[in-house]
């Protein structure tokens, strides 16, 4: 999330696509209202149902799931049409300008980029290049008008997206195209509406809406490069905002709750980087554009500081600093959530944590998940209450006489019943303190995980065992003392001196620094072992052994500083910067693109930024003269070139812009731009051929009707901590499908009557909501029905029942996005029926 939630108080125009942000998310919808309220901001609410969010919405338009693209492209085309981009925030700092390689095609025909191996079901990147010099410096035309640049290539791609087009294909009538276009980006010539004058700004807030499809994240690639055409990131007010399903899902993604990370998004070694020079050399970028910044070449730092934190003073320069005791993925290898269960499914994964989760109700196609499970020999389930993971062998359909699998159940802490810290979607670290002790035998995950790593590394100083160096050398001195075991993590995260050394400072002067001294923050970590750190983007968290003045995510004062956001409240990674890529926000000589709303704003008479804390403390590109200024460094500092990427070099399995693909299932038997071009994402994850994973045959009549499955207010996630309570429960007591009236007359089903609904995978029983909030779509010339399930029931509670058999993901497939490999749970085929 470039920006925080607070700061769409700041914007000028907010879409809201794929989400019901006023009930599932209510504390980011505060400041949408503050924002219409206070800056008459427009509200524009996209989604296939019309919501509590598009009832306080200035504009509602309704789309088919998984149409996503077609309606950004539609966009785009909309922008490009009628030059409405923030011309100098494009040229300067994007890669718009770049010539890209001679042999870069996209075929409209097909729908393939050039470098498609059919085979292989993947994309040779060869093509997906810039132009260079003779120094490797990336070919510009400051025109925009070289029929090889990016900007030229973007407008030719879009052109396809005409209102027409996009409209058959979304079901969104065309003047609600207009009207959501014209709202958000504005209208040629028009003063004070839209986002793409320089002194106004939008934000886009999503959510699974957007990530749960076979195109998910290009779905969300589509939209940045929206913002970046129109000079909305590193805005106040605007940014890519994304509203995550759980109050912590961006601090444990920082602190690599994915298989392919380290914390602070340094990448997880593979077997092939058998040393840390040979891992530091893969992953670091390298830059030969003289105006970048390129941070990532502080790499090394990181990654040492990193290992120093977890084996302390066994990681030595002689051994690489315990590299060799990380764990190397296979350079092959995929260990993704559905990948792990498709593995479980083979029997070839027979243990399994199922730590504070549930997914026998919240993954894709839970039947198979379900009979995965059946073929383990151990799982420990750690959770508040029982779930339908850690009772999956008496679940419905299962015989437990015949499920062998060994379940361990361990109750835990809730999130108020213990004492750490949260990281929210803007990035603001929020330390929480214990509310109630934990009732029973319940405890912190921090001490079950205590517990069972002193056990298991007794084990091995009493049994050796194959390899037993990262267990004997791990660094494990959190518990047992008089400190509270959360605070010494934290420092451990923040970071420490562990030698006497001597810093020379920008100035000049020097610092001495002690031995276990804290790190003040990440520019002060080196590579060569006298520094640690266990997450850097973290270090500066928790820079004093105080804990009311050291802890900077402790801190709660209300001071809200130039633009409202409240930069002494809590921490905000990275060094407490509220709006990422922020040098973004002001022109090349540093002065604020929009004045009344400075992000940042260079001070020439003190030769220093003043604002919010700047990315990358260079001074401006220009001097006030309009001279270069050799010292100044282009404003997306993570980025080896430097500016945001409008065109992908490469990052995505996909090709370079998002292209609209059919869901996996299907409405429609061909793709709407013609029958050569490839229906679905010619990239996508998808399972081995089994019983368990079939999928409905596109454009077929067995399953006719478009389905999506979404959250409910009443219930959390998969109902684990709210449907035991019986208020909640008795607000939202069952499982539903919700349906036009339209279908419930041609169905001949009566509001409150009992349904099932049935996906190619299994079906479900729900109660039918009969309602005006879904309708019909217009697609292809054809009537499309769509309808909508909630995904939180399961069989378990508060009472068992196995005719209830779960809820919305019973019916989802289990294919997925190529990068990230989440499932298509937002956009599948069903039929619904009347229960006899």
């Amino acid at each position: 999330m470039t920006n925080h939630w607070i700061d769409i108080k700041n914007s000028d125009v907010i879409l809201i696509m794929g989400s019901n942000a006023a009930e599932n998310h209510p504390i980011s919808f505060r400041w949408v209202t503050e924002a219409r309220v206070n800056n008459g901001a427009k509200l524009i609410s996209v989604d296939p149902r019309y919501t509590r969010t598009s009832s306080k919405a200035d504009v509602y338009a309704p789309l088919r799931s998984g149409t996503d693209i077609a309606f950004l492209g539609g966009m785009l085309n909309y922008i490009l049409q009628n030059e409405l981009i923030h011309e100098e925030y494009v040229r300067e700092y994007t890669n718009a300008v770049c010539l890209i390689h001679p042999d870069y095609d996209f075929n409209a025909e097909t729908g393939l980029f050039t470098g498609y191996d059919e085979a292989g079901r993947k994309y040779d990147k060869t093509t997906f290049a810039y132009q260079v010099d003779e120094a490797g410096v990336a070919l510009k035309d400051k025109t925009l008008q070289d029929p090889r640049c990016v900007y030229q290539l973007l407008k030719q791609h879009y052109s396809r997206y005409d209102l027409d087009t996009v409209s058959s294909i979304t079901g969104t009538p065309v003047d609600k195209l207009q009207e959501v276009y014209e709202t958000f980006v504005g209208k040629p010539g028009v003063a004070d509406q839209g986002s793409y004058q320089p002194d106004r700004s939008g934000t886009i807030m999503y959510a699974m809406g957007w990530t749960q499809h076979t195109v998910g994240t290009q779905n969300i690639r589509a939209m940045a490069m929206i913002q970046l055409l129109l000079g909305n990131v590193g805005m106040a007010g605007g940014g890519i905002n994304a509203l995550r399903g759980e109050s912590n899902v961006q601090g444990s993604t920082d602190h690599a709750l994915l298989y392919h990370i380290l914390p602070g998004y340094l990448t997880a070694p593979q077997a092939s980087q058998t040393t840390l020079a040979e891992y530091v050399a893969k992953w670091t970028p390298m830059s030969v554009e003289p105006r970048s910044a390129n941070w990532w070449g502080n790499y090394s730092k990181y990654i040492t500081s990193y290992l120093k934190s977890m084996y302390g003073e066994a990681a030595t320069a002689e051994n690489d600093f315990g590299y060799a005791w990380l764990p190397k993925r296979e350079d092959s290898g995929n260990y993704a959530w559905q990948l792990l269960f498709d593995a479980m499914y083979r029997s070839e994964i027979k243990g399994f944590f199922a730590w504070g989760q549930n997914p026998a109700t919240s993954s894709g196609n839970i039947s198979k998940v379900r009979q995965a499970m059946t073929n383990l020999d151990w799982m420990v389930a750690v959770n508040v209450y029982p779930t339908e993971t850690a009772e999956f062998w008496r679940g419905p359909g299962t015989d437990p006489t015949t499920i062998a699998t060994e379940v361990f159940q361990l109750p835990c802490a809730a999130s108020v019943e213990k004492e750490g810290s949260i990281t929210n979607s803007g990035r603001w670290a929020q330390w929480r303190y214990p509310a109630i002790d934990p009732p029973g035998a319940a405890m912190p995950d921090a001490e079950i995980m205590n517990e069972i790593f002193l056990a298991v590394k007794a084990l091995y100083e009493a049994e050796s065992g194959v390899f037993p160096d990262p267990i004997v050398n791990l660094k494990w001195d959190y518990f047992g003392g008089l400190d509270v075991p959360a605070r010494l993590i934290a420092k451990e995260v923040n970071g420490y001196y562990l030698e006497d050394l001597t810093e020379t400072n920008p100035d000049g002067t020097t610092t001495d620094r002690l031995a276990g001294d804290l790190i003040p923050n990440f520019t002060k970590l080196r590579n060569d072992g006298k520094t640690s750190s266990g997450c850097w983007i973290f270090s500066g968290s928790y820079n004093g052994p105080d804990f009311d003045t050291g802890n900077l995510m402790a801190r709660r004062t209300r001071e809200t500083g130039g633009i409202g956001m409240h930069p002494q409240w809590a921490w905000s990674w990275p060094l407490n910067r509220r709006i990422i890529y922020n040098r973004a926000s002001v022109n090349l000589k540093g002065e604020p693109y929009d004045p009344g709303r400075p992000v940042i704003r260079w001070d020439a008479t003190q030769a220093k930024w003043i604002g919010d804390v700047v990315d990358g403390n260079y001074p401006p590109l220009q001097n006030a003269d309009g001279t270069d200024n050799e010292n100044g460094r282009l404003p997306y500092i993570m980025e080896p070139e430097g500016v945001g990427r409008v065109f992908d070099i490469g990052k995505m399995a996909e090709g370079p812009f998002p292209e609209h693909y059919e869901p996996a299932e299907s409405p429609l038997a061909e793709h709407p731009f013609g029958a050569s071009h490839v229906r679905m994402n010619p990239v996508a994850y998808i399972p081995p051929a089994e019983e368990l994973s079939p999928l409905a045959a596109p454009g077929g009549a067995q399953y006719p009707i478009v389905c999506t499955t979404y959250r409910v207010v009443e219930h959390w996630q998969t109902g684990v901590m709210s449907r035991w309570s019986p208020w909640l429960y008795e607000l939202q007591p069952d499982m539903f499908v919700e349906m036009s009236e339209e279908l419930a007359a041609e169905k001949g089903i009566q509001q409150g009557e009992q349904v099932r609904v049935v996906s190619a995978r299994s079906s479900v029983r729900a109660v039918a909501i009969v309602t005006k909030r879904f309708k019909p779509f217009a697609i292809q010339g054809r009537s499309i029905h769509h309808v909508g399930v909630p995904w939180c029931f399961g069989w378990l509670a508060p009472t068992r029942d196995l005719g209830r058999m779960g809820g919305g993901n019973r019916l989802t497939p289990n294919i997925g996005d190529p990068n990230t490999h989440i499932p298509e749970s937002k956009a599948f085929m069903v039929d619904v029926v009347k229960e006899a």
